[in-house]
């Protein structure tokens, strides 16, 4: 599997579906399976960080540099976990974890605030200045409890992220979870 010239079985299939929650038919994973055909143009069965610029809407996206890093050398496998986030039946849960390692830039699993700034400033480009920045980050942190050389772990992050914009969206989880 994952090689140009291999078709997936419904073994290959099923695996898939189950690495990636279920959350892609079987139909979405065979459609992703001939993008990652083409997006593997050696036939290596696995897409370099190169070949994942070659989507525009990934070469557009002002965290591509650091969505590279976590996309660099997946094999299609996880490739569709990768995606997986994206998917509208993706959890409120798979995509913040998705986000924290956007942030967390070198994997050590913490969080800094230099890794937030560099995000925030990839995000913003120009538009606002690097003190402005620097203080906006700084009074969040401290109305959420924590210091400027804090380390936020996975849970600190999602408390800091549901005091900016997540209670509705978390509740929102809650119902859709209760209704399936």
């Amino acid at each position: 599997m994952g090689n140009a010239s291999s078709m997936l079985t419904q073994y290959d299939i099923e695996e898939v579906q189950e690495h990636c929650h279920k959350l892609f038919s079987l139909q979405e994973i065979v459609s992703l399976y001939q993008r990652f055909c083409q997006l593997d143009r050696n036939a290596k069965g696995f897409i370099s960080a190169d070949e994942f610029l070659s989507v525009p809407e990934f070469a557009m996206n002002p965290l591509s540099q650091r969505l590279l890093k976590m996309v660099d050398g997946l094999n299609f496998k996880d490739f569709v976990a990768f995606l997986s986030a994206f998917s509208a039946k993706a959890s409120v849960q798979q995509k913040i974890q998705l986000i924290f390692k956007v942030y967390d830039s070198d994997g050590n699993g913490k969080v800094s605030f230099n890794d937030i700034l560099e995000v925030l400033r990839d995000l913003s480009g120009s538009f606002i200045s690097d003190n402005q920045r620097e203080q906006v980050l700084t009074q969040l942190l401290k109305e959420a409890g924590y210091l400027r050389d804090s380390y936020l772990m996975l849970d600190d992050f999602i408390k800091v992220l549901c005091m900016i914009s997540l209670p509705g969206t978390i509740e929102q989880e809650k119902v859709r979870r209760e209704n399936h």
